[in-house]
């Protein structure tokens, strides 16, 4: 049923106005609450606040005297129950006369606005209503054969963006990508964009976490009136990442995977993934893989095996705090933080406490083993279970922070230079000689001076921290992105002295990395993701293992150290004959003939 209303006539005529009489409109009577009253309106209102206020100031003289006189409170007077009575008539007339006056100025005032509102906008709905039953909907409802009025095209909501400095006329804004998308998925994006419903709540709202994506990525492409278009959603698992890998997604980044190898390290052949964007990365630390193949392979050893966490208590002396050190130092009291460690995982299992005060300042390093994880949620747990058991034998004892920058994560830091975090692994090889004139195309002599004046002075120079290498975090990202590890851990993963010296009367080359905090896991984080499960898979060590808790990060961590040694190798290599422009030219830059790379390889 179609609806029209219709015009109102106005109560004065144009011939009243006019005529210069004044304009007053027409009065009609109708019957009002406070007819009723005996008294007038604000009579009655004076006498109930008189007779409310007068009771509330009698009864609470009264309770006030029976407290002071230990009398029961529910003990009542005949003057008490008449004031009681009183003050409840009092409240409810109250009540009733505020709330009839709410209503009915709510009721008047929603009617007036109401009305106003469809003046204003009847045209424009019916436009929009006859648009939604069809074009034929004006011309019959009125009757006749008439066009159907014009209906504009309405733009989506864009906030007011603040004025930008004008584009050139060769630059051009990106085009906006306008999928086909549903009744109810506009609704929602309008109602992200307008702020009234929150980004993050999409995916508990919807129970989909593509569509989640899909209306968050268009929302905010509206917002800020940017493009998108390169930032692909579709062939991706939002819900792998669910609550543990990435809030509020839009999409995902795509990085290209390369793979080096095989690296011979302790006997076994590795195809190492790689994800990066820089060119000749992966070409150069194929070719160290295999002057170590030719050579005989390289061999690893793991040095520790320890995650770190350590938190930072106060006490109103440094006595007091250095009586905490003593007591947590103690070899007779580490069996008893070692339960209370111990219980917050069947992996974690604490390995010792290192102390250092600060005034009355106590940082307190805690290293435990953690399995095939990283451990970061592992030892932090365990770490939380001592300090509430010390809270209770040292009830003094203020907990500043679960962490104090003592452990340290993802900071250079010297105590993870000396100390190690995570996994520590020295890897070494002997390169012989034919393979460093015919593979490396340079000299052992000459190796050997670059890394001394390059590797080990120049960065002693520079005041590096953990830095005497020559590409160490380049190799040790690459491999994190590929298998899912925490790229932020780069920063520590990455320290690392390169070794070279000449042997075996001066003809072989011996090389050797050292790397005191590789921090990997093979379960939970990123590891778990599609794409990075199968890198791990390819390096065979995918998930924990089962039969050696722990065996499968360990054997992760020596690959890293190994796929540094040959990075190391071959980019000492380039520099040391002078083919280190040549090859980021030939390498990383774009040639649009693949065949000029391939010929000249």
């Amino acid at each position: 049923m179609d609806v029209r209303r219709r015009p109102v006539k106005p109560l004065y005529t144009s011939k009243d106005a006019s005529a210069g009489e004044p304009l007053k409109q027409q009065e009609v009577s109708s019957p009002k609450a406070s007819d009723a009253l005996p008294l007038p309106l604000y009579l009655t209102n004076g006498l109930f606040f008189t007779m409310y206020f007068s009771v509330m100031y009698f009864l609470l003289v009264r309770w006030r005297e029976k407290i002071r006189n230990s009398i029961p409170l529910h003990v009542v007077t005949l003057s008490e129950l008449l004031a009681m009575v009183s003050l409840i008539a009092s409240v409810i007339y109250l009540l009733g006369f505020f709330g009839i006056g709410f209503v009915q100025s709510f009721v008047s005032r929603s009617n007036s606005d109401s009305w106003d509102i469809e003046d204003e906008n009847t045209e424009q709905l019916i436009i929009e209503e006859d648009n939604r039953r069809g074009p034929c909907a004006a011309a019959t409802t009125l009757g006749c054969v008439v066009p159907p009025p014009p209906v504009r095209k309405i733009a989506p909501m864009v906030p007011q963006q603040p004025a930008k400095v004008a584009l050139s006329q060769t630059e051009k804004p990106a085009p906006m990508i306008m999928p086909a998308l549903s009744e109810d998925d506009e609704e929602i994006i309008q109602s992200v964009v307008q702020g009234k419903t929150p980004s993050y709540s999409l995916e508990s709202k919807l129970g989909d976490c593509m569509r989640a994506a899909s209306i968050r990525k268009e929302a905010l492409q509206r917002i800020t009136g940017k493009s998108l278009e390169g930032l692909p959603l579709e062939g991706f698992d939002y819900e792998s990442i669910l609550g543990q890998c990435c809030e509020m997604p839009v999409g995902y980044v795509q990085i290209p995977v390369g793979i080096v190898g095989p690296l011979l390290l302790d006997g076994r052949e590795y195809s190492v993934p790689m994800a990066t964007t820089e060119g000749c990365l992966v070409a150069s630390t194929n070719r160290g893989c295999k002057a170590i193949f030719v050579s005989g392979g390289a061999d690893s050893v793991l040095l520790r095996d320890g995650m770190t966490r350590a938190p930072v208590v106060r006490f109103s002396t440094a006595k007091r705090a250095a009586e905490l050190k003593f007591f947590v130092e103690d070899p007779l009291n580490f069996e008893t933080l070692s339960l209370m460690f111990n219980k917050s995982s069947r992996f974690a299992r604490l390995q010792g406490i290192q102390c250092a005060l600060a005034g009355k300042n106590l940082y307190m390093r805690f290293s435990c083993s953690t399995g095939d994880a990283m451990g970061m949620n592992m030892v932090s747990k365990g770490v939380q279970n001592v300090l509430d058991y010390l809270q209770s034998e040292y009830p003094d004892m203020d907990v500043i922070g679960i962490s104090g920058n003592f452990c340290s994560d993802k900071k250079p830091a010297a105590v993870n230079w000396i100390e190690g975090r995570g996994k520590s692994v020295v890897c070494e090889a002997i390169i012989k000689e034919e393979v460093v004139k015919k593979v490396l195309k340079t000299e052992v002599a000459a190796l050997v001076e670059l890394n001394m004046l390059k590797n080990l002075t120049g960065s002693a120079m520079a005041g590096a921290l953990g830095g005497f290498n020559a590409h160490a975090s380049n190799i040790v990202s690459a491999v994190y992105l590929a298998t899912g590890q925490d790229p932020a851990q780069n920063v520590e993963s990455s320290h690392c002295i390169t070794m070279m010296e000449a042997v075996n009367d001066g003809k072989d080359l011996h090389v050797s990395v050292t790397m005191p905090s590789i921090e990997v896991g093979t379960v939970g984080g990123g590891t778990q993701l599609a794409s990075q499960s199968a890198c791990l898979n390819l390096l065979g060590v995918k998930g924990a293992n089962r039969d050696a808790p722990g065996s499968n990060a360990r054997l992760l961590a020596t690959i890293v150290a190994g796929s540094v040694l040959a990075g190391e190798l071959s980019l000492m290599s380039a520099i040391s004959a002078g083919q280190l422009v040549k090859s980021h030219m030939k390498y990383n830059r774009s040639i649009k003939d693949i065949s000029q790379v391939i010929t000249s390889s």
